[in-house]
């Protein structure tokens, strides 16, 4: 399991404030729903991947994620960044 820190300006946690009940849940729910989203687009280009490559999927979430990854068909953003051609 990972943490992570964030820390806000006063007046950041004041406008947070504002538009958020509790910042603390805004943010721990922003960031599980942006992860479920990832995760279903993982599984979804595993699928694909897989199927037309006649490779047995793995069985559960987390065991076809780790596979799109083994595979080498997802790479982290900044793998990513890091490999786009500069402009």
């Amino acid at each position: 399991m990972v943490t992570f820190t964030v820390t806000l300006t006063d007046t950041e946690n004041k406008a947070m404030e504002w538009c958020a009940e509790n910042v603390g849940d805004w943010v721990d729910n922003v960031l599980h729903n942006r992860a479920r989203i990832a995760i279903e687009d993982i599984i979804k280009i595993n699928a694909d991947y897989c199927n037309e490559n006649e490779i047995a999927i793995g069985v559960g979430r987390t065991a076809q994620v780790n596979q799109a990854y083994n595979l080498g068909i997802v790479t982290t953003a900044a793998a990513r960044n890091a490999a786009a051609p500069e402009t």
